[in-house]
């Protein structure tokens, strides 16, 4: 498996709470913001579509894309993020 980023390992090392958005790995300021505008404020709501989804990863990776412009590696590290989140707290 590929290294991981600090903000990926304090995200999956404890309960989500509250986390902004941005606290997901791959979710910075801009896409943070385009979520935001969306509806998509806390990292539980897109936890939410990733489960609706049925945490299949390239569907994810399709609405990450369209939903606030990702690209590949911000897609692909949030979807990494919130599924060892779920295999942690699920």
């Amino acid at each position: 498996m590929s290294s991981t980023s600090q903000k990926h390992r304090n995200f999956v090392a404890e309960p989500m709470a509250d986390k902004p958005v941005t606290a997901l790995a791959g979710i910075g300021d801009v896409l943070g913001g385009r979520l935001e505008e969306k509806g998509f404020d806390k990292a539980y709501v897109v936890l939410g579509q990733f489960l609706v989804l049925k945490k299949d990863e390239e569907l994810f990776l399709d609405w990450m894309k369209e939903a606030c412009g990702a690209n590949s590696k911000q897609a692909k590290d949030c979807a990494n993020c919130l599924k060892e989140w779920c295999d942690s707290f699920l």
